[in-house]
């Protein structure tokens, strides 16, 4: 194999790290990979440092010790963070969106995989520091932005189903109340899905009156687990008090005018 020129070796580096965020790898690994000094490594390292920091793609973060090593960190900036959130609620604001009923089209845009994984990286930023151990969702819509949420911080995702399955064994059932319809409903989840300790971070597409969040954050407290944090795309401005306290919202949907055609969506907060 011909040595590695240290153009080829930056640029193969910063895939690897960028396509396996919140992993770590150790210098060892890559510096058998490309055939080269740990010091070498570590400059490659520092170069790509500088770069993502300049150009507000993310950090790099180094870990020391015998266990230790670099992984990357795609957090977002404020100024990032702001623009996606603004662009995404100019598309929530569009006429042709509104459902009768007073509901709100977002299936194109969840279901969108570039747009969920920034997104996902916005959770990634805003919770990191609360360290989970998994990512809860419910079915169906919430689980590519909950996906992508779990990609970033590289934690396993559980699905929450509306119902038990016979192929994922013996389950933890419980009835809610949803906080818009006050309708009694059914959701499970495996008992093997999480471990009894486990700090839980749930993150769902959107928030009424937080019937949903509530119902996940009591399963998860059944199987003896903790949830450390609630994050939703959307809630909406009313009702005012939720069904849960704690959760932060990337967007609130203040109104949907049905007769004038007009949609009030902002984000949630302004770094």
């Amino acid at each position: 194999m011909d040595k590695i020129r240290r153009q080829e070796r930056r640029i193969a580096l910063t895939k690897i790290l960028a396509d396996n965020p919140n992993q770590l790898f150790s210098l060892s690994h890559f510096s058998a990979l490309f055939d080269a000094a740990k010091s070498t490594v570590c400059e490659d390292i520092d170069a790509i440092r500088q770069a993502m920091e300049q150009f507000g793609l993310g950090r790099m973060e180094t870990v020391s010790g015998a266990a230790g090593g670099v992984r990357f960190l795609p957090v977002k900036t404020p100024a990032a963070t702001a623009k996606l959130l603004a662009e995404l609620a100019t598309k929530f604001s569009t006429a042709d969106r509104i459902i009768a009923g007073g509901f709100l089209y977002m299936s194109d845009i969840l279901f969108t995989a570039q747009v969920m994984m920034q997104v996902g990286d916005i959770f990634l930023t805003r919770f990191a520091h609360l360290a989970p151990d998994y990512i809860m969702t419910v079915e169906t819509k919430g689980i590519p932005l909950a996906f992508a949420t779990a990609r970033a911080f590289n934690l396993p995702l559980v699905t929450v189903r509306r119902g038990s399955r016979v192929t994922e064994g013996s389950s933890m059932s419980i009835n809610y109340v949803t906080g818009s319809s006050r309708r009694i409903q059914t959701m499970s989840l495996p008992r093997r899905a999480i471990p009894a300790g486990a700090k839980v971070l749930i993150i769902d597409d959107f928030m009424k009156a937080g019937g949903t969040a509530r119902g996940m954050l009591d399963l998860a407290q059944e199987v003896a687990a903790s949830v450390v944090g609630i994050g939703v795309l959307v809630a909406t401005a009313e009702p005012e008090q939720k069904l849960v306290e704690d959760y932060l919202p990337l967007l609130i949907l203040h109104d949907v005018d049905e007769h004038n055609k007009k949609i009030d969506i902002r984000p949630a907060f302004q770094e």
